[in-house]
């Protein structure tokens, strides 16, 4: 490489989890998974410059384009949908980065669907409820090869959903319980609707949190904490990640 990899990590949530706190910030966590993949797309910790911004306590602390070679936005437990000036500026944000064609653009979950919002599409609760703990993904032939697997399991923690592909985006994956788990353009943008930073341990902590107080129904919370264990591909979407942030480089 000739350069350093420049990525801005996009902080959209301050979550109150031990199970997460006691990790960092979630822009901790996303540093630490992303200098941890890297070896997986032939780069070392050195080959990439991180930096966090939190968007949410510090609503003006966006990098400059001219500054960054990728941003990435993180998972939150905020709508994506609603009409709060903190998230329609994260909005316009997605919208500069995907109007120009250098700096490139990745989501997770609420990130995820900030980019279909910021293309047009529908995003809003999923009438089919729920998706929690470890899912598998049916992966599209372009997400095998994105993922360098032939199915992802990732952990899922959502009930909003982006309810359908934007023009020009392929397609990456699919589960019974949401049609978009992940969007792609080269050189542009990738997204997944899970949660590739959750372990086991925060993934039983939220759900517990939730069944507490009346947000999931005894059915998903139990479904949910019987698959928390299972095996999960967190660390290979980051590695997917970075190597799209090198197409073409």
């Amino acid at each position: 490489m000739v350069s350093k990899l420049r990525i801005a990590i996009i902080e959209t949530d301050n979550p109150v989890f031990s199970s997460i706190q006691k990790r960092g910030s979630y822009g901790v966590i996303y540093s630490d998974l992303l200098k941890a993949a890297a070896p997986q797309a032939g780069l070392t910790e050195d080959d990439l410059q991180l930096t966090v911004h939190d968007v949410v306590e510090n609503t003006t602390d966006y990098p400059k384009l001219e500054d960054i070679d990728g941003v990435i936005m993180t998972g939150s437990k905020y709508d994506s949908y609603k009409d709060i000036q903190w998230i329609n500026r994260l909005v316009a944000f997605a919208q500069e980065i995907l109007a120009q064609d250098r700096v490139r653009l990745m989501g997770v979950c609420f990130g995820h669907q900030i980019i279909g919002r910021a293309m047009g599409v529908k995003v809003g609760p999923s009438d089919r409820g729920w998706e929690v703990s470890a899912c598998k993904i049916e992966l599209s032939e372009r997400g095998k090869d994105l993922f360098k697997k032939q199915d992802l399991h990732i952990m899922q923690m959502h009930k909003d959903i982006v309810y359908d592909y934007p023009p020009h985006v392929e397609k990456l994956g699919r589960t019974p319980l949401c049609e978009v788990q992940g969007m792609y353009v080269p050189r542009k943008l990738i997204s997944v609707q899970g949660h590739p930073e959750f372990t086991q341990e925060i993934v039983e902590e939220i759900l517990e949190w939730r069944a507490e107080r009346g947000l999931l129904d005894r059915k998903v919370f139990a479904d949910g904490m019987s698959r928390a264990g299972e095996q999960h591909d967190g660390l290979d979407v980051f590695a997917a990640f970075l190597r799209f942030m090198l197409e073409g480089r």
